[in-house]
């Protein structure tokens, strides 16, 4: 599944810090370099706006650093639903992991899913139109990842490709690509610390997403 882009949509990335990447806070409008953060949402507007001139989208970044699926349950009124967009990129789940480990503050498997699940019943009550982007959470085993956090993302991970289906949403298969690239580059030079994308790791899911959700 793809999506065809309309005139004018608008597009959110929401996330944690892979997708806050450095944004600036102030500028809170749409398409506006800083606001759009250093990482793969900066590179896919750029792609969008270069390509679609005559669309006039109007692209957000709304990732915050450190955000688990609960924090961004917390904050999705303020900072999704009030943006009224057409198209929802979300990517959500590692931190839930890290926190699950090693400090207990993260959510289950099974919590993730839940709270996820509500997250986007509401918003297709409140914006039937809509059309979710949902991003595989990923991890590669290097730096702060060791082998004992597969079990967990990869149940994370399932829960959000069953979701896609289940919402009808485009599933983009961040994990599988940054497995297919790890076969040729050495992984921290794509993760560097096993979590957060280099800026080649950034490309790496820029050019997925471009090519599922654009076909």
């Amino acid at each position: 599944m793809s999506i065809k882009l309309k005139p004018q949509s608008v597009i959110l990335f929401q996330g944690d810090s892979i997708t806050d990447t450095g944004r600036s806070r102030q500028a809170v409008g749409p398409n506006h370099p800083e606001g759009l953060g250093y990482g793969y949402p900066r590179l896919i507007s750029d792609h969008l706006m270069g390509g679609y001139p005559e669309h006039f989208l109007q692209i957000y970044n709304r990732g915050v650093s450190g955000d688990r699926i609960r924090d961004l349950a917390h904050r999705w009124e303020n900072e999704s639903l009030r943006l009224l967009p057409n198209i929802l990129s979300i990517l959500i789940g590692v931190n839930d992991t890290w926190n699950y480990l090693y400090m207990g503050m993260g959510s289950s498997p099974d919590d993730y899913k839940d709270v996820y699940q509500n997250i986007l019943q509401d918003t297709l009550i409140r914006l039937p139109d809509i059309h979710f982007v949902l991003c595989e959470p990923f991890v590669l085993i290097t730096g702060e990842v060791t082998s004992e956090w597969m079990d967990d993302i990869n149940q994370r991970r399932e829960f959000v490709k069953n979701l896609a289906d289940e919402f009808n949403g485009v599933f983009v298969p961040f994990q599988s690509e940054l497995d297919k690239s790890a076969l040729d580059i050495p992984p921290h030079k794509l993760l560097d610390d096993g979590v957060h994308p280099t800026d080649l790791g950034h490309r790496v899911l820029a050019d997925c997403w471009i090519k599922t959700v654009l076909g």
